[in-house]
């Protein structure tokens, strides 16, 4: 099935953020995009230097030409240019019965206002509609009327606003001090879920959160459980991140069209990793360089391996004399290895090694095939592409 996911958000000129930002992440994750465009901004990486507002029937007539016919599966809703708008919107998804991801745009990456008091005055409408709310730590002091200085404020905050709103709360902690960042999803019942990362170093971080919740909502709409969906969608914004092209002289845009092939497969282990014997380490290294690969790491006289275009990888091995053989290896990428491990159990598959951690930080599970090549499931996230030994 193709997720169709509804955006309701404003344009940005720049590509960077809004519907643009949007667009790019549900099609990169396999969804079709329908928009309602609910504001025109003039804006590039350095600011916004203009905003006109959709009146807020064009916006909900562009919301029901899309529904009647084609249908929707998720929604993300994102800059609303008034509170009319806000009030609008609200009305026509009360009561659908589809998961609506709600990210709170009040400032743009770059300070500018998006939002007026009145509007964010409406929002407690559309937190209540929404099945997700996604604030930043600025938004969820906003909408609390809380200070918000440190990961425990954040939780303090994030629990007051799904207790009212009766909404999941995924507490953004982008903005907040440190090294390292924290996200906090919780769910109306109090539940708590924490996801913890080392802190990407970049100016190219415009689109962020327009980027995560159309994620967010994309994985709603193919059927994958709210923590899923989450955790697919951070991966799929720190691939971005680190994929930023580098335009514009201020808050540049994310890479969302280099990150195809780095999620799992959402309907088996996906092949994204092939390494072939070799007897020669340099020759073999100045082969593939010669064929257009990008050498991402180098370990002489044994291992290389080399991002090819569309993010798949390829490594060569020169094995020891008095190792077995040489066969050829495959690696599969899995969401959830262990259960992955325990269907293909089920049907048969043995495998040589049970789900094991590596010392090069994935999780792996070992097979062969008829032929005898060696067949490897694995799940690890970002370190695929970006291990802490990466040469380029």
């Amino acid at each position: 099935m193709t997720p169709r996911v509804l955006i309701v958000a404003g344009s940005d000129s720049g590509g960077g953020a809004g519907i643009q930002a949007d667009i790019k992440t549900v099609t990169m994750l396999g969804g079709h995009a329908m928009t309602a465009i609910t504001a025109i901004t003039a804006q590039n990486t350095l600011g916004v230097q203009a905003v006109m507002p959709v009146p807020a029937e064009t916006v909900v007539a562009q919301i029901d030409s899309v529904v009647a016919d084609i249908g929707v599966d998720a929604v993300k809703i994102g800059m609303i240019g008034s509170p009319e708008t806000v009030q609008a919107v609200a009305d026509r998804l009360a009561g659908r019965d589809v998961p609506v991801v709600f990210d709170p745009v009040m400032v743009a990456t770059s300070g500018s206002a998006l939002a007026d008091e009145a509007t964010i005055t409406a929002f407690e409408r559309l937190t209540k509609v929404a099945a997700l709310v996604t604030p930043n730590a600025p938004e969820l002091a906003a909408l609390t009327g809380r200070e918000i200085g440190g990961p425990a404020e954040l939780e303090m905050a994030a629990r007051s606003l799904a207790r009212r709103s009766g909404a999941s709360i995924l507490a953004k902690g982008g903005h907040l001090p440190g090294g390292r960042l924290t996200d906090l999803l919780v769910a109306p019942d109090g539940s708590l879920t924490r996801w913890e990362d080392e802190r990407i170093q970049t100016p190219h971080t415009h689109g962020t959160g327009c980027t995560l919740a159309s994620a967010v909502a994309t994985g709603l709409g193919s059927g994958l459980p709210l923590h899923r969906a989450i955790a697919d969608a951070r991966l799929f914004v720190r691939l971005a991140l680190r994929e930023a092209p580098g335009l514009g002289g201020g808050h540049g845009p994310m890479g969302q069209q280099r990150v195809r092939l780095d999620l799992p497969g959402r309907d088996g282990p996906m092949l994204n990793q092939v390494t072939l014997p070799a007897s020669d380490y340099e020759s073999s290294v100045d082969f593939y360089r010669r064929l257009g690969c990008r050498q991402i790491v180098a370990s002489p006289p044994r291992y290389a391996r080399f991002e090819v275009p569309g993010g798949m990888t390829l490594s060569i091995e020169v094995k020891h004399p008095l190792e077995p053989a040489s066969t050829t290896e495959h690696f599969f990428q899995c969401s959830d290895l262990d259960s992955e491990v325990a269907r293909l159990a089920g049907e048969g598959v043995a495998f040589d090694v049970p789900p094991e951690d590596r010392d090069y930080l994935w999780r792996v599970a070992e097979t062969r095939d008829p032929h005898g090549n060696r067949i490897c499931l694995y799940s690890t996230g970002e370190i695929r592409r970006y291990p802490p030994w990466r040469v380029d």
